[in-house]
């Protein structure tokens, strides 16, 4: 297995900003996260440790002073003791395997065909929302009208380090997509880089994506474990804020546990696992709060062109589980379902089975 210890070590020499709370969870240095409703009571309450602020859509962060030394996480909790809603920004990392072995990175594959709507076309049109490391052109939808809608700021970075080798999860989010594409051709996707290439995010980015979105199915292929294992307030309130209108599907982790792994363990979220074959990957969390499990090894689907790559790849992880259940979604919503509608007809289609839900195969 993978030296976690090392891996981190790795993260936190790329990312100074980063500290480790006592239950393992990743924070970013002397931050919280406010809502916007509850900003002027939390100023009040932690002006002795704030250094500055920065307001944006729906929620503010807050900078601390380093030399007071503050503890975030215990910050946190006397806020949340006084009603407010306040959260470490906690960092969200992608989810293909982390661990060594023939599946930890991407590898070649050979071409797939593109996927092609039968019939006469969708009864209605539908959008799925990929929050992960953006998106790169590829014969399957670089031609189409959605694609060219994409800004260059939602586009893939293969080589963030300039160390000519792909960063570790550069084409995350296009592998994501063409999952998406096989299961419901007509979709519309709208990719939204919230990770860099290294799989490495935090719940600001996600929040401020999640602000304001139009989709009818979202998919969120990352996620964490919090400092107190309870979901973050404002995390929570953003996707609260899609509505009944919007389903929102993420994986459920890989890191072989039944610890919540957040957004996927919200109730407003269907959590979703990896199979490999008909049993649960050994790498899947699961538990009580996991609702769905799909295919999540050795998966193929869309890639990056770069080195040996040529546009399709294998990958493993629950982060290509989860678009497996947003395609599935999708395509009942393309028939005329409303979506959560169809989110109720893909959890009612399979085998339930403990610590995992529905079978969606």
């Amino acid at each position: 297995m993978f030296d976690q210890g090392a891996r981190v070590e790795r993260l936190l020499a790329r990312h100074r900003d980063v500290s480790v709370a006592q239950t393992g969870s990743l924070l970013r240095r002397d931050e919280v996260l406010v809502a916007g409703s509850d900003l002027a009571r939390a100023e009040d309450l932690l002006r002795r440790w704030t250094a500055g602020s920065e307001p944006g859509p729906g929620l503010t962060r807050l900078r601390l002073n380093r030399s007071a030394r503050v503890d975030v996480c215990e910050l946190s909790l006397l806020a949340r003791e006084r009603g407010l809603s306040v959260s470490p920004n906690h960092l969200v990392y992608g989810q293909p395997m982390w661990w060594t072995g023939p599946a930890d990175r991407p590898r070649p594959a050979p071409a797939l065909p593109a996927p092609v709507v039968e019939g006469t076309g969708p009864a209605r049109d539908v959008t799925v929302a990929v929050l992960d490391t953006g998106l790169d052109p590829h014969p399957w939808y670089a031609a189409a009208d959605w694609f060219a809608d994409h800004a260059e700021a939602d586009r893939e970075v293969l080589d963030a380090d300039l160390d000519y080798e792909l960063d570790a999860q550069s084409g995350h989010g296009t592998f994501i997509a063409g999952i998406v594409l096989r299961r419901a051709p007509s979709a519309r996707i709208v990719a939204r880089r919230v990770i860099g290439g290294d799989g490495v995010g935090d719940e600001l980015q996600v929040i401020r994506a999640l602000h304001g979105l139009k989709a009818d199915v979202v998919n969120l292929s990352l996620g964490c474990h919090t400092f107190d294992d309870r979901p973050s307030p404002l995390l929570q309130r953003a996707i609260a804020a899609l509505g009944r209108r919007t389903v929102v599907t993420a994986c459920a982790g890989n890191t072989a546990s039944d610890r919540p792994f957040w957004p996927a363990a919200l109730k407003q979220v269907i959590a979703v696992a990896a199979l490999d074959g008909e049993e649960r990957a050994w790498f899947s969390n699961h538990g009580w709060w996991v609702d769905a499990a799909a295919p999540g090894t050795a998966v193929r689907s869309t890639f990056v062109r770069f080195g040996e790559f040529d546009g399709f790849a294998d990958w493993s992880g629950t982060s290509f589980a989860a678009p497996v259940v947003a395609g599935e979604v999708a395509a009942r919503v393309a028939r005329g379902m409303e979506p959560a509608e169809a989110a109720d007809a893909v959890l009612g289609s399979g085998p339930v089975r403990p610590g995992l839900g529905t079978l969606v195969a």
